[in-house]
């Protein structure tokens, strides 16, 4: 550790880019930081990785550029030169049968003008989203689910072909549990101001209108572009966020699960690792709400027990590499999957269409992948390799035409990786902030609680870090750490 870095000791339970950014934070304002990491490698759900010998994402894939964090702590760690926009943002989506043309003009799915969702739905559909103009205003309350809401208003198609997979490529949950007050915050907002739900979406749309597109390139310096990938991977963050930790004074300790938390006076806590226990005036609890919850059962019962009633959904990639020559005629950057139509696969990313960095680090080849796993089916991630990988061709071939055989294939699991926002989420993540501010120096941030994008799960980060800054500033330190 840094010799210069003398300010307060600062424990980081949790490598995930969430613990990684709030090491970061608390390194650059001075603190002595140690961040704890159960796994092998720190980065969480980020991980660079190759197939076939080309460089591919096996886990997050791009950055909401729209949100200023995460390219922020990008930049910051010198990674800004290999900031890229995607290729092509051109998708679609995979129903009854057919690949449709994303319908533009929507917000989560949900449309602005029926007609823009024609291609997509019934003409019975379009009817029934027109008929929005027509209904009392729906009360909304403190809470309401997406998919309750949405097809209450506008029916049930365009949840189950619009709003359902868009936002299972987020959640991985059920539009039906979502709560649309957290997913979708702006909408929900819109929603209660306005009589009917086509007023609200685009009202929102005005909104998103009123920032003009090169304003947003001129912050990002990626052209306005709602997403940014990584040359090299977005996995490849998390291991300059460590560098930049380490260069900073930071200690990273890897295969280090913390198993305790003990309070030690009236504001330091002493962490413990295996046979390591560590003093220090302050800690950030970055793990999952199941670790949290154990880790502040003794010292925060009600958080522990709102931390353990938030539930995950699994999920699986399998990522494909196939001799371009072989590929039938792909275009756009892949499609969503409808579970109402019930195929295995949710989504497909065209990586070397979506990716300059994949295309040319791998020419001869055609790099795509495909998620598997909702919430409710955590059985899916539990089948063989190559039974995932035979799934994701049978569908990929119905829904493409695609009979190549792939050169290689790399499947990844991410089991509890996605924290699931149903009604009243917010106001839980509300209860249990207030139950742990009720212990000095010591925070709690991560996707269980504001966002799961990796722009939300930084602002959690700095916000903790931030608040821990704020508190040292007038309190003497404690007495550093000891293994």
């Amino acid at each position: 550790m840094n010799a210069d870095t003398t300010g307060p000791h600062v424990v980081v339970a949790g490598g995930g880019i969430t613990g990684l950014a709030a090491a970061h934070r608390l390194a650059l304002a001075g603190h002595r930081v140690t961040l704890l990491e159960a796994d092998a490698r720190p980065g969480g759900k980020l991980l660079a990785g190759e197939i076939a010998g080309a460089p591919v994402d096996l886990g997050a894939e791009s950055l909401l550029a729209r949100r200023p964090e995460a390219i922020a702590l990008a930049r910051a760690v010198g990674l800004g030169d290999r900031l890229q926009a995607p290729a092509t943002t051109t998708a679609s989506v995979w129903s009854r049968g057919s690949l449709v043309p994303m319908p533009k003009g929507h917000v989560m799915g949900v449309p602005g003008d029926a007609r823009a969702v024609g291609g997509l739905l019934s003409e019975e559909g379009v009817r029934r989203i027109a008929a929005d103009l027509d209904l009392p205003p729906t009360e909304i309350g403190d809470d309401i689910a997406i998919g309750a809401y949405v097809a209450a208003r506008m029916g049930h198609e365009v949840v189950d072909r619009l709003v359902e997979p868009l936002l299972g490529g987020v959640y991985a949950g059920d539009a039906h549990r979502i709560s649309m007050k957290a997913a979708v915050p702006a909408l929900f907002a819109a929603a209660r101001e306005h009589a009917t739900l086509t007023a609200a979406v685009r009202a929102v749309q005005r909104a998103g209108a009123a920032v003009p597109a090169d304003a947003a390139g001129a912050a990002t310096g990626l052209g306005g572009s709602v997403f940014a990938g990584v040359r090299g991977g977005v996995g490849t963050l998390p291991g300059a966020v460590a560098d930049a930790v380490r260069a900073a004074g930071g200690e990273i300790l890897l295969g280090a699960p913390v198993t305790a938390l003990r309070r030690t006076g009236a504001t330091g806590w002493q962490v413990v690792s295996g046979d390591r226990v560590l003093t220090a005036d302050a800690v950030v609890l970055a793990t999952p709400a199941g670790p949290a919850a154990a880790l502040l059962a003794e010292h925060a019962p009600a958080a522990a027990r709102e931390l353990g009633a938030i539930e995950y959904a699994s999920m699986a990639l399998v990522t494909l590499a196939f001799r371009r020559p072989e590929m039938p005629d792909l275009t756009g950057s892949g499609f969503l999957v409808p579970p109402v139509d019930g195929h295995t696969i949710k989504a497909s990313t065209f990586s070397s269409h979506k990716w300059r960095w994949v295309a040319d680090a791998a020419p001869d080849l055609f790099v795509l992948r495909t998620s598997v796993g909702r919430h409710g089916e955590e059985e899916q991630i539990h089948r063989e390799d190559a039974d995932l990988v035979a799934a994701s061709l049978k569908d990929l071939a119905a829904a493409t035409g695609l009979g190549a055989r792939p050169v290689a294939t790399t499947v990844t699991r991410w089991p509890g990786g996605l924290p699931q926002y149903p009604i009243g989420h917010l106001a839980r993540v509300a209860r249990i902030r207030e139950a742990v501010a009720d212990l000095p120096g010591l925070r709690i941030a991560g996707a269980a609680y504001d966002g799961v994008g990796v722009p939300a799960c930084v602002a959690s980060a700095h916000r903790a870090a931030d608040e821990i800054i704020a508190t040292s500033e007038t309190a003497a330190p404690g007495a550093g750490h000891s293994s």
